[in-house]
C-alpha cells in the first residue's frame, strides 16, 4: 500500500529530513585521512539524539550503528568501526532519522582528501542520474519514469546501477511501498500522487552491477572490486512537482 501524506505528516516528516541534513553536513566536516568510521557515526548519533530524535538505523532488523559507512567498493550497509579513512578514497554515508514518529532519509558520497578523475566522474554522474530521476516525479507520471531516466544517465557514461537494492518509500517507517529500481523501461507502474514521499537512491558502480554481501551480512560490496558511489534523496510528489526534502546546500 503506498501512503499519501497530511500536510501534517509531511511537516513531520520535513522535520526528520532536516536532521538528516545537518547530520550528513555534520560527516562531511569529519571525514578526511586517518579519521575513522566509528567516530564519525557516533558524533552523528550524539547529535541526532541531542536534537530529540532517533537515530533510525540502529537496531533496525540488527544493523548495529547508527549510520551506513561504506568505502570505495562497499556499496551501502558498511558498518562503522575502527577502520580509518585514507586519502583518494571515496566514501558514502547514509544517516536515517525518526523524530515524532515520522522518518527521513539521505545519503551522500565523499571524497577524502583530492581524488582521481574517474571518481571525480563517478561521484558527479551519480549524483546527477539522482537530480534526473528526481525531475521525472509529478502527480500522474508513471513510477518507473524514475528509474528509466536514473538508468539512462548512467549507462551513458559505460557505468551500471545496482540491481539488487531498491528505493523506497518512506514515512511511519522507514520502508515502505512502493520499491523503486534504479533502471527499467518507461510508462509502467503505479501513477504518482500528491503526498506520496519517495526515497530515490541511485548506487552506481563503476564496473559490473554484480554484487556481494560480505559475511558480517550487512555490507554489500561490489563483485568486481570496482569503487561504487551514491546519493539519496526523500522527496514529496506534489501537484507543482518534486519536493527535495532533504535538500543539501
Amino acid at each position: 500500500m503506498i501512503h499519501l501524506r497530511s500536510k501534517k505528516e509531511i511537516d513531520l516528516i520535513r522535520k526528520s529530513c532536516e536532521l538528516v541534513v545537518q547530520s550528513l553536513k555534520l560527516a562531511e566536516t569529519l571525514v578526511e585521512p586517518g579519521v575513522s568510521t566509528s567516530s564519525i557515526d557516533k558524533m552523528i548519533e550524539n547529535y541526532i539524539i541531542s536534537k530529540g530524535a532517533i537515530p533510525a538505523f540502529k537496531g533496525y532488523n540488527g544493523f548495529p550503528a547508527s549510520s551506513c559507512i561504506s568505502i570505495e567498493d562497499e556499496v551501502v550497509h558498511g558498518i562503522p568501526g575502527d577502520r580509518v579513512l585514507i586519502e583518494g578514497q571515496i566514501v558514502s554515508i547514509d544517516v536515517g532519522v525518526e523524530c515524532d514518529g515520522y522518518f527521513g532519509d539521505s545519503a551522500r558520497t565523499f571524497a577524502v582528501g583530492g581524488i582521481k578523475p574517474d571518481k571525480e566522474l563517478l561521484l558527479t554522474v551519480t549524483q546527477d542520474s539522482l537530480d534526473r530521476g528526481i525531475a521525472e516525479i509529478g502527480a500522474g507520471v508513471r513510477l518507473s519514469n524514475i528509474s528509466h531516466a536514473i538508468q539512462n544517465t548512467v549507462e551513458s557514461f559505460e557505468y551500471s546501477v545496482v540491481r539488487e537494492l531498491v528505493g523506497h518509500g518512506i514515512g511511519r517507517n522507514l520502508h515502505e511501498d512502493p520499491q523503486i529500481p534504479n533502471y527499467g523501461s518507461p510508462n509502467s507502474g503505479p501513477r504518482l500522487k500528491s503526498g506520496m514521499v519517495l526515497a530515490i537512491e541511485p548506487m552506481v558502480n563503476m564496473g559490473s552491477f554484480e554484487v556481494k554481501t560480505l559475511e558480517d551480512n550487512w555490507t554489500v560490496v561490489t563483485s568486481d572490486g570496482l569503487p561504487s558511489a551514491h546519493f539519496e534523496h526523500t522527496v514529496l510528489v506534489s501537484d507543482q512537482g518534486p519536493e527535495i526534502l532533504t535538500v543539501y546546500n
